[in-house]
């Protein structure tokens, strides 16, 4: 083995066995703390929201009256309760069909190749800013035109007219006159 991999050193298994169940003390002391924590806990929240019940000098009647006045009260929970459980069902169900139908939708679709298409500039503004911009923009009316300038071409006629033409004396004279003469 190379000296770049160091070995982790060993721990006899008396050791290991006598930090696990430390490990294990110290977790179910936590617990224990934790269990009496909350029980303090419910025991002043209760107390602060929640009145104590003066049950002592109440006739059964009136005992009965409150009973049928925390049993209402106990309806009124769950109804609302179980609409709100209810309302969390049908939602999770929309959900999983949604996604069920995107699984499905994904599968048996075949996107398109894309092809290029050629767009006006119209066409691109258009459809940047929307159905709000319905006037054409002359983009070329704001370039300065550059006119070439046409040289001047010499007309091409047929070589074998203009050699007859400058043949004999006629033609020298028109040669040394210059083409006004």
């Amino acid at each position: 083995m190379s000296e770049s991999v160091q070995k982790k050193p060993k721990i006899s298994a008396s050791r290991r066995l006598f930090l696990k169940t430390k490990i294990l003390k110290k977790a179910s002391t936590l617990l224990a703390d934790e269990k009496e924590q909350k029980k303090i806990d419910r025991e002043r929240t209760l107390s602060e929201r929640v009145p104590p019940l003066q049950l002592s000098g109440l006739s059964v009647q009136d005992l009965q009256n409150l009973c049928k006045e925390l049993h209402q009260k106990i309806d009124v929970v769950d109804e609302e309760r179980y609409d709100i459980e209810s309302k969390v069902a049908k939602n999770e169900k929309e959900i999983e069909d949604l996604n069920h139908k995107i699984f499905e939708l994904k599968g048996k679709m075949k996107r398109p190749a894309l092809k290029r298409v050629r767009v006006s500039a119209d066409a691109m503004l258009g459809a940047l800013l929307g159905a709000k911009h319905k006037e054409s923009i002359d983009f070329k009316a704001n370039l300065k035109t550059v006119k070439k300038e046409e040289e001047k071409k010499e007309e091409v006629t047929d070589w074998r007219k203009n050699v007859d033409a400058m043949s004999g004396m006629e033609g020298r004279k028109k040669m040394f006159a210059g083409p006004n003469a």
